[in-house]
């Protein structure tokens, strides 16, 4: 049996009584890398821990990776893809726009997945069919925009020193020729890609559980997402979403030189 959009929903709902209540307070931070800055909250540790007790509950039978706990049963068929709060340091600079992100799999290939954003009240579902938007404003089925070309296109990346080397002179040759670029909005990107906001995404060093619910979303939008070479993304690394395929393969083709 597969999860449906209410048990998203209560995996969600877990995930919001962790971390909507410790936004904005001044929450402690650790820094996970040497060298390097990499912070995690405790509202990271304790959502994760939410959303895996639900799914522990209702699911024993499926695997779980995550960003901030041990990693369960990566052989079986479903695993859940869970990034606790994508977009810490939004978080704990008191910017709204990082999201819990919960993906499902089937077999390698992500399926499901939800983006939740507590502090403005809107959840971007995709069902396996189909990608949805709820929030204050209602719920409506979303759809990705052909915007024409990378001329037209609003592009966003997490921020440009991510890339460096020979990955950097490629996305300045995208960005370059986009109509609009933005920096730091993390997993909120893809979700205006699905709605129709904004045409590309462009990122490197990504890890699965940042990709794992975006993927789905994406692409039951109607957009594609791939890695740099157009393969599968469930693995992350360097990692591209379009809203069209003929922008995807624009923008892929200066990515790919």
């Amino acid at each position: 049996m597969l999860p449906d959009r209410a048990f998203f929903n209560r995996l969600a709902d877990a995930a919001k009584a962790e971390t909507l209540p410790r936004f904005r307070t001044g929450v402690d931070v650790v820094n996970k890398q040497d060298g390097g800055f990499d912070p995690v909250t405790e509202g990271d540790r304790a959502a994760e821990a939410a959303i895996r007790a639900v799914i522990g509950a209702q699911f024993p039978e499926h695997g779980i990776l995550g960003e901030e706990h041990d990693n369960v049963g990566l052989d079986r068929r479903h695993i859940w893809v869970i990034d606790p709060i994508d977009g810490t340091r939004a978080f704990i600079s008191g910017v709204p726009v990082w999201g819990t992100l919960i993906g499902f799999q089937e077999d390698g290939r992500s399926i499901m997945g939800m983006m939740d954003q507590p502090f403005t009240g809107e959840r971007y579902f995709a069902d396996g069919k189909a990608a949805w938007y709820a929030g204050p404003d209602g719920e409506r089925q979303i759809r990705s925009r052909d915007c024409g070309g990378l001329a037209n296109a609003i592009l966003f990346t997490t921020s440009p020193h991510m890339f460096a080397g020979e990955d950097a002179r490629r996305y300045r040759d995208v960005e370059s020729r986009a109509r609009l670029f933005r920096y730091g909005i993390d997993c909120y990107a893809y979700a205006l890609l699905a709605a129709g906001h904004v045409d590309l995404v462009i990122e490197t060093g990504l890890k699965p559980y940042d990709v794992g619910a975006m993927i789905p979303l994406v692409e039951q939008a109607g957009g594609v997402m791939t890695d740099w070479q157009g393969g599968r993304a469930e693995a992350g690394g360097n990692v591209i979403a379009a809203g069209s395929a003929a922008l995807h393969r624009e923008a892929l083709e200066l990515l790919a030189r």
